[in-house]
């Protein structure tokens, strides 16, 4: 991405799309997730860019109850991959997903009950992490009792980033949730994110840019960034500090200064 390209989304900024992931995103990664907090900066700049912009969504594969207290109240906010949301003030469930909750739970259960010591289990009420942070010599077994589980409840195994998530078989992804904010407004769309969550987004933006939209893919890197993503990207920003650089340029007054380099 060059300068020109930073001018051009500033001066668009009123017909902007924003979309940006959560953890190593916004927030740094932590071991405990439960304590993930958007880096300093974030919040006034998502407070920024709510009054600038068309609209600014954080997608995520958190839940809504965890994600909604750290952000602003004009930030729509998407859970669970699209599972639940925040947008215009008005709260909605996947008008399937009610009916996956008593398996979600015993997923969970069983998970606590099978998974060894040193793993934990993020039950997220529609879905659920199992978490072999800090303890990868155990992943090959978190792995097996995911395999196991998923399959024996009808839920979907997805790979993420030290963790083995579960998830209703419903089709909606980061990649869908980005497309239906897309098909409210007419001008760019820019999207942050840093895990093989985030890849659908990126086929996404791939999407709208064949319909003739502007987009702009950011790859946040970090020490676990997976190379495919950094590869999609048009611009790669160092960690949640980099994302806070460069979306404060976008509500910058005078000449973009491209705050952080390619």
């Amino acid at each position: 991405m060059d300068h020109d390209l930073v001018a051009g989304l500033r001066a668009a900024r009123a017909r902007l799309l924003v979309g940006i992931d959560f953890d190593g995103t916004l927030a740094p990664i932590v071991d405990d997730p439960t304590t993930a907090r958007p880096v300093e900066g974030a919040v006034a700049v998502l407070e920024e860019l709510v009054t600038a912009c068309a609209e600014v969504a954080v997608v995520s594969g958190r839940p809504l109850g965890f994600l909604e207290p750290l952000l602003p109240t004009g930030v729509t906010v998407v859970g669970l991959y699209g599972l639940e949301s925040r947008r215009h003030g008005a709260h909605r469930t996947h008008p399937d997903a009610d009916r996956w909750r008593r398996t979600v739970d015993d997923a969970a259960a069983e998970a606590a009950r099978l998974l060894p010591d040193g793993t934990r289990v993020e039950h997220k009420g529609l879905s659920l992490t199992l978490h072999y942070r800090g303890r990868e010599d155990l992943a090959a077994a978190v792995g097996e009792v995911a395999a196991r589980l998923g399959p024996a409840g009808g839920l979907e195994v997805r790979a993420a980033r030290m963790s083995v998530e579960l998830h209703p078989p419903l089709a909606t992804d980061k990649g869908s949730v980005l497309l239906d904010l897309a098909g409210a407004h007419s001008g760019p769309v820019l999207f942050a994110g840093d895990d093989l969550g985030d890849l659908p987004a990126f086929d996404a933006l791939d999407e709208l840019a064949a319909m003739g939209r502007t987009v702009l893919r950011v790859a946040v890197v970090g020490d676990e960034t997976p190379p495919e993503l950094a590869a999609r990207a048009d611009r790669t920003v160092d960690g949640p500090a980099g994302v806070v650089a460069l979306l404060g340029g976008l509500v910058a007054d005078g000449p973009a200064d491209d705050p952080v380099g390619d």
